[in-house]
């Protein structure tokens, strides 16, 4: 089944890489979600907002003669009414984006409490 330039599909993530994700189409055809088209905010790791065998809406903004399919989740959310442009997510992924950030904030001030306390290098000795 032929994909048509700006049709809106649903499609199911197939692959994650670190530029972008694989969607599998109906018809069996593959198009990739450049990792500035997956959400209106900054995405610095696309795993925080798709996973393997997520069902997506998708819209297809370039077919090039190659048959490469390219695909972009939020320009079909625009499409789409606004109270499907938020994007769910479960407890648990909300919880282990909680931990990793609370991990971050803690070792930031477990370096900044050394440093004022003259800890781990600070080439400070007691005699």
């Amino acid at each position: 089944m032929p994909v048509d330039l700006g049709s809106v599909l649903e499609g199911v993530v197939s692959g994650i890489t670190n530029f972008g994700a694989f969607i599998e189409l109906p018809g069996g055809e593959t198009g990739l979600v450049h990792i500035s088209e997956v959400a209106e905010v900054y995405v610095k790791d696309i795993r925080d907002f798709l996973k393997v065998n997520d069902r997506v809406l998708v819209k297809v903004i370039s077919v090039d003669p190659k048959g490469k399919v390219g695909l972009s989740i939020k320009q079909a959310a625009s499409n789409v009414n606004p109270q499907r442009k938020r994007i769910q997510t479960t407890f648990e992924e909300k919880l282990s984006k909680f931990l990793k950030e609370s991990e971050e904030r803690q070792q930031y001030l477990k370096k900044s409490t050394e440093a004022k306390r003259g800890g781990r290098g600070s080439g400070r000795r007691l005699e």
